[in-house]
């Protein structure tokens, strides 16, 4: 079964949770820093384990949790984590994640664009970015940015999945299919 399935119920269930108290920015930083520890090959093959008793996989997590966090968790997060645990859950964590920020922007309004470059992007060009992305969707924008090198220039603007490639390669190669499909 696909992550994003399973991820599902479980992110729509903490967002409601966050909806009553107020407390996404908290489960999205357990979420993000959760995904990060699951995404550790030392921890997935401590958490398979089947010489770990699970409730000492669950303080091994609780404690690691603790030191990301600088806190500890709340009863639900802990509740939480263990729930994943007994249904051996934690690889849809990052799916888990990503879900609940979706659901956290559209409350917010907020679009959240990834933006490939072929280097470093400025703070001026993140900025134009933005600001070109929020009057194109009317709303308001963050972008995550990534480099590729291959891209020789240009940018490559991902939408989950719709992408706008505006990158020298991609033009490159557009030139060269109207340059075969003439001859």
């Amino acid at each position: 079964m696909e992550l994003a399935v399973i991820a599902k119920p479980y992110a729509s269930a903490i967002f409601e949770l966050a909806q009553q108290n107020k407390s996404h920015l908290q489960w999205k930083m357990v979420l993000d820093a959760g995904a990060q520890l699951f995404f550790d090959e030392q921890m997935r093959r401590f958490i398979a384990s089947p010489s770990v008793l699970e409730q000492d996989k669950l303080s091994a997590i609780k404690a690691l949790l603790k030191s990301i966090l600088a806190r500890e968790l709340s009863e639900h997060e802990a509740t939480f984590i263990g729930v994943l645990l007994d249904n051996n859950r934690t690889d849809a964590l990052p799916s888990i994640a990503t879900l609940f920020e979706g659901l956290m922007n559209t409350i917010n309004d907020t679009k959240v664009f990834n933006v490939i470059s072929a280097y470093q992007l400025s703070e001026p060009e993140k900025k134009k970015i933005e600001s070109d992305l929020a009057n194109q969707y009317n709303k308001v924008v963050s972008i995550d940015t990534a480099i590729n090198k291959d891209l020789v220039g240009g940018v490559i603007v991902k939408d989950g999945d719709k992408v706008i490639d505006m990158s020298i390669k991609a033009r490159v190669n557009e030139l060269g299919l109207c340059l075969s499909i003439t001859h």
